[in-house]
């Protein structure tokens, strides 16, 4: 009985604190050294795939890696990578399909938690270059009001550093 509950907290654990790694990820990662391939996300996407789904191919490859290391009996890993895979999951349902519409999806949420992540979403995507964006995580948002002071704040820092020049 400890064993099952030690790997559903480990699933569990790993699941929720993928949103720090998407955070830490996006913020310094995909708007740092990594722009290369995440620029094609806030650019008009041309065809079904874009560049930044390189990300997502990296992160199954290390969740299937850990999976596959769990299977072969080294350690709890197993319930790692599947916690890091039901994070995709739910990443690729809701950015990719609510947010972005990359696939079907019809549903427009009219208030509550899943509309503020939308809007987020948006004010992020508000950002056009590398360092203009803010709300880098996606399954937690601060208050709307939160985020456009930032994003105001952030646009008055760059107005004022472009004046500067």
């Amino acid at each position: 009985m400890e064993i099952i509950f030690f790997n559903a907290s480990l699933f569990l654990l790993t699941l929720v604190g993928m949103e720090w790694v998407a955070w830490f990820s996006h913020r310094y990662i995909m708007h740092g050294w990594g722009w290369a391939w995440h620029e094609s996300h806030h650019r008009p996407r041309r065809g079904w795939f874009e560049k930044n789904d390189l990300f997502a191919v990296v992160g199954a490859g290390l969740s299937i890696t850990l999976i596959w290391f769990g299977r072969e009996g080294y350690g709890p890993t197993w319930w790692i990578g599947w916690g890091m895979t039901g994070y995709g999951l739910i990443y690729f349902l809701f950015h990719d399909g609510l947010v972005h519409r990359r696939w079907p999806f019809k549903w427009n949420p009219k208030g509550g938690y899943l509309k503020r992540l939308v809007q987020a979403h948006k004010i992020h995507h508000a950002g056009h270059g590398k360092d203009d964006c803010v709300s880098y995580g996606f399954l937690y948002a601060k208050p709307l009001p939160e985020l456009k002071a930032e994003f105001q704040q952030l646009r008055q820092q760059q107005g004022s550093l472009e004046s500067q020049r």
